[in-house]
């Protein structure tokens, strides 16, 4: 093991664990050199199974032989800085309540057609900025059969910390990657009718049968304020609504996603 006491939040090699701004650890700039944090040792052992390389381990002393020794085995000779409770909890903003991070490389993004080219029902996560209904999501199209997930490039970055936090590590087991606006003449090309998630005058309810009869079909979520944009609807093939009741309009987008994953799953 090499083990490495941190001893000063300046010192070399955690900078990434506390320093380094998100647009800083995807690196934009040198997308081969890119880095994420997965956080607890659950999801980094979904991560590790997933293939992803782990660059480096922090975690309190008492973890080392203890909730990071299983992973500690498996990372082989990376680096593992361990220090103070208070020390780390300066370093990173908070207490490590989870005892373990660890600094991944970020994977070179693959093409669409790569994403998509087996996938039967895929979601559009168009415009969600939200860490916390990203991460939800995903954990959603992991467990409800959703066969890839696309981003535009306004939508968070599903490697962002508290993104795969909150999928609990779901963002490793479902393969995701960025699509360039406008979707759907993308979508259209790769043999996909797509459904825009949007309340308008004619919109169909989510179990119309034609909905399930699609053999491909991508779904297109929005932001829960502005949801989708007029020329993303209009675009689309069908715009679907969830049926409600009690005079309520719509749902969080992470929670209609989980409903509009659940009907409209190809069995």
């Amino acid at each position: 093991m090499s083990i490495i006491e941190v001893t000063s939040l300046e010192q070399p090699g955690v900078e990434v664990y506390g320093t380094l701004t998100e647009a800083q650890l995807r690196n934009r700039l040198e997308p081969d050199k890119g880095i994420f944090i997965a956080e607890s040792p659950k999801v980094i052992h979904v991560a590790l199974d997933a293939g992803y390389e782990p660059l480096s381990l922090l975690c309190e002393r008492r973890h080392i032989t203890g909730d990071a020794a299983s992973l500690i085995e498996r990372c082989g000779d990376i680096p593992i800085y361990t220090g103070e409770r208070e020390l780390l909890a300066s370093l990173t903003g908070y207490t490590l309540t989870r005892g373990v991070l660890c600094a991944m490389r970020r994977p070179m993004a693959r093409p669409v057609a790569d994403i998509c080219r087996d996938a039967r029902r895929v979601v559009v996560i168009d415009g969600v900025t939200d860490t916390t209904n990203i991460g939800a999501i995903f954990r959603s199209a992991a467990a409800l059969g959703i066969d890839a997930v696309l981003l535009t490039p306004t939508a968070c970055d599903p490697l962002n910390r508290r993104a795969v936090r909150v999928s609990m590590g779901s963002v490793f087991l479902v393969p995701w990657t960025w699509i360039d606006e406008p979707v759907t003449p993308h979508l259209h090309d790769l043999g996909f009718t797509t459904a825009a998630m949007a309340l308008s005058d004619d919109s169909i309810p989510l179990d119309d049968p034609a909905l399930k009869r699609e053999p491909r079909l991508a779904i297109i979520m929005g932001t829960e304020g502005d949801g989708l944009a007029h020329n993303v609807i209009t675009d689309a093939d069908h715009v679907v609504r969830i049926p409600m009741k009690h005079n309520v309009d719509s749902l969080n987008v992470a929670a209609a996603a989980a409903v509009a994953f659940w009907e409209l799953r190809k069995k």
